[in-house]
Order: structure tokens, then C-alpha cells, then sequence
């Protein structure tokens, strides 16, 4: 339990500057109030002595919520509630000061948004259950969860650890916060949106329950934020848990499975995570994941998206090098050389119609010091996806030529 100076950690010079330091780097975008992150600095100058005091006196407001809705992978949409600049910086300092307390009991199962913990060592857990013999996954899908957390429970758990009601008015004015979508604002019953820093641990709160409950059925999991694996050695085995924590999530979670999305299989007919784990525990990617990619590539070399070069060559950079950071902490070489050799001929296609035209096509490849025999095949009425494939094309654009321009792919990031 703790004493009623949780606030005046918060409120910590040091606590702050770090809370500050790590909104900067996220470099999240405005909230309701249009402030950014670049301009809070100046901002908290001139008005932090006035915030500080109605944060210790407990009279502190939060501001509403920006609701912005992005697409899922599998359909429909998520709608993140991103705050403003200044209730983010003071729910990252909240983080910082609770997540140790609640960190001493939470899983050694748990794996999202945790100190020394990511999403590889959960799949890398998952890998080794099915080396042990658990070839069967009970996939559970909570629906909406982020949306549907009850506020009365999650209050308690907090409670449980926490005793300055300061702090515990403020979490609650976080939860409460109103969404702004539209131009209209709408209020808040249930659910800690996905935006602000505070959520992961929140959600990580409320969940601690069923991973204790797991734990307790002694079963072999993962959970990475709302995204729960259960491992275990027999189809009939999977359903009944299935059918078990069901009911065990909707009576002490006030939540609900999704049906349709959950279910028990194999764990190399489906995914986690973004990986695939096949039968001898060997971690692929997902069939999914390589999807996505491929979506990706179409966008990012697609002509007809009126994009200067070099801006689309560094969000290229951003997005590939962000994507290997991810895949390939787990599986060295995470796409075959053919594929990449795909989306090189996406980059050729890309600048074959960037030059529009006979003469504009004969003028670029002569910058390129192309050959004459080179610049004879203009003349060839093929469409661009094939020219693209061409002997010419694939040699006045090499792989060494499109990777000095900056146009990498995951194994330029490769050591061999």
C-alpha cells in the first residue's frame, strides 16, 4: 500500500523531464487544442507553476480526447483518443511514478509495452511451447477491449496499490475524458483509449487478473496487450479452455470473446503477432504479414501517387528499415531473395514511368550512361510492369545503382 505522496513523485523535476523527453520522441501529433509537441516547451514556461498547483490540490482538468480512426489489418476500423500535448506529458510522468509498483506482480507471461519485454520474446515463448509438444493454440480474441474496459474495476485494481486520491481523480479524469470526432464531442463511460501513454499500463492493470487466472489452470501462454496465445497438446483440450475462460472473461472482466475471431488450430495455420510458428518451432513470417508488405510496396512505388522522389525515398527508408527492426529480430532473413527481386521490379516500373515518354525515357537513360543498345529498346511497345522485368532496365538500374539511391531493401540491413 502506499502513502499520499504519489503526486508529489509525479511531480518530481527529474520525473518530468524524462516524461517530456520521451512525448518529444514519440513525436505523436496534436491533440484537441492543436498544440504540438514542439510548442508545449514554451508553453510550460510560462503556465507549469499555475498546472503544478491544481495538480497537488486534485483540481486538475484534463482536456477531451482527438478520436482519429485508422484501419485494421482485417477490416473495419480502431479509433485511437489521442490527447492533448500537455495530458500527455503528465500521463507519461503518472506511468512512470505507477508502472514499478504494479510491475513487481504482473506475468512473467505478459509481454506488451513492459521494461526489458517486446513482442519478439513473446513469440520466441511461443516458439519454444510448441517444441515442448503443445502443437495446438487456443487464439482469444477479447472484442473492442480498449473500448469496453469497465472503469468501476479498473478504479479498484488501481486502488488496490495506490491511496492518493489526487492521482486516483486523475486517472479517472483521464478515463472520462470526452472524444472529438467531427466536431462533436462524446462522452465516456467505459474503455481507456489507445493514444495516450498512460493506456498500455492501464490495460496491462486490468488484465493481471486473467493471467493470474491462467497461471493458476497452470497453462502455457503469451500476452502481448489484449493479444492472448494459450499452448497446449490436444484439439479437445484447446476447445474446452476455450469454452471455460469464455465465461470466466465475461463474468469477471465484463468482456467479451469474439467468436468469430477466436478459436483453436494449429499455430502454423495462423499467426502471432505478425510470425507464424511452424511445427518444429521454427519462427516464419506470416503469410499476413507478407501481405501487408507487398501492399506496402504497391503504395510506395505506385506512379500515379503525385509524390517528390525524394520525399517518397525516405518514407521508403522509414518504413523498410522500421519493418526489418521488427521481422528480423526474429528470423535473419525474412523474405527470399525472389520476392525482393519483386519489389525491385516494382522500383524499375516506378521510374520507367516516371520518365513518361520516348524522348523523356532516352534523355534519363543517357544521364545514366546507358549503352546505344540500351536506348534502341525505347522503342519496345511493352507495358511498364514487363519493361520492368527487361535485361536493359534490370542493368541501367541495377541493385547497386537503386541502393546508393537509397532505395533499400531488408538485406542491405542484413550481416552476413
Amino acid at each position: 500500500m502506499l502513502n499520499e505522496d504519489v503526486m508529489e513523485r509525479v511531480l518530481n523535476r527529474d520525473n518530468l523531464q524524462e516524461a517530456y523527453k520521451r512525448v518529444k520522441a514519440n513525436k505523436g501529433s496534436a491533440g484537441v487544442d492543436g498544440m504540438t509537441v514542439e510548442d508545449f516547451a514554451d508553453h510550460a514556461g510560462k503556465h507549469w507553476p499555475v498546472i503544478a498547483e491544481k495538480l497537488k490540490a486534485g483540481t486538475y482538468q484534463s482536456g477531451a480526447i482527438r478520436g482519429i480512426a485508422i484501419p485494421k489489418p482485417q477490416g473495419g476500423e480502431r479509433v485511437l483518443g489521442i490527447p492533448n500535448v500537455q495530458d500527455r506529458v503528465i500521463q507519461q510522468a503518472v506511468s512512470q511514478v505507477l508502472s514499478p509498483i504494479f510491475e513487481a506482480e504482473f506475468s512473467e507471461h505478459s509481454y506488451g509495452y513492459r521494461p526489458q519485454r517486446s513482442a519478439h520474446d513473446a513469440v520466441r515463448a511461443a516458439s519454444r511451447y510448441v517444441m515442448e509438444g503443445k502443437t495446438w493454440v487456443v487464439d482469444i480474441d477479447i472484442c473492442a477491449f480498449f473500448d469496453e474496459v469497465n472503469h468501476d474495476k479498473l478504479m479498484a485494481k488501481i486502488g488496490q496499490k495506490v491511496r492518493d486520491k489526487r492521482v486516483l481523480k486523475l486517472i479517472g479524469n483521464y478515463l472520462r475524458a470526452p472524444m472529438e470526432r467531427d466536431g462533436q464531442r462524446i462522452k465516456r463511460s467505459q474503455g481507456t483509449p489507445q493514444g495516450g501513454p498512460l493506456s498500455p499500463l492501464l490495460a496491462n492493470i486490468y488484465l493481471d487478473d486473467l493471467d493470474k487466472e491462467l497461471e493458476s489452470r497452470g497453462l502455457s501462454f503469451c500476452r502481448y496487450a489484449d493479444d492472448l496465445v494459450i499452448f497446449v497438446k490436444s484439439e479437445r483440450s484447446g476447445e474446452r479452455i476455450l469454452a471455460s475462460l469464455t465465461e470466466w472473461i465475461a463474468k469477471h472482466l465484463k468482456l467479451r470473446v469474439n467468436p468469430n475471431k477466436s478459436g483453436t488450430g494449429r499455430p502454423w495455420q495462423g499467426k502471432f503477432l505478425g510470425f507464424r510458428i511452424n511445427s518444429d518451432g521454427s519462427i516464419k513470417l506470416a503469410k499476413a504479414s507478407l501481405e501487408k508488405l507487398k501492399d506496402q510496396v504497391r503504395n510506395y512505388w505506385n506512379n500515379q501517387n503525385r509524390q517528390a522522389l525524394e520525399e517518397r525515398i525516405k518514407e521508403w527508408q522509414q518504413y523498410i528499415r522500421g519493418w526489418y527492426a521488427y521481422y528480423g529480430a526474429c528470423i535473419k532473413y525474412p523474405i527470399t531473395r525472389a520476392l525482393e527481386g519483386w519489389i525491385r521490379r516494382h522500383m524499375r516500373k516506378y521510374f520507367w514511368q516516371r520518365w513518361h515518354n520516348k524522348r523523356g525515357r532516352i534523355n534519363a537513360l543517357k544521364r545514366l550512361k546507358a549503352k546505344p543498345y540500351h536506348l534502341r529498346q525505347t522503342t519496345v511497345s511493352v507495358g511498364a510492369w514487363r519493361m520492368a522485368r527487361s535485361p536493359m532496365l534490370s542493368t541501367v538500374l541495377n541493385n547497386a545503382r537503386l541502393k546508393r539511391w537509397g532505395l533499400w531493401l531488408p538485406s542491405d540491413f542484413v550481416t552476413r
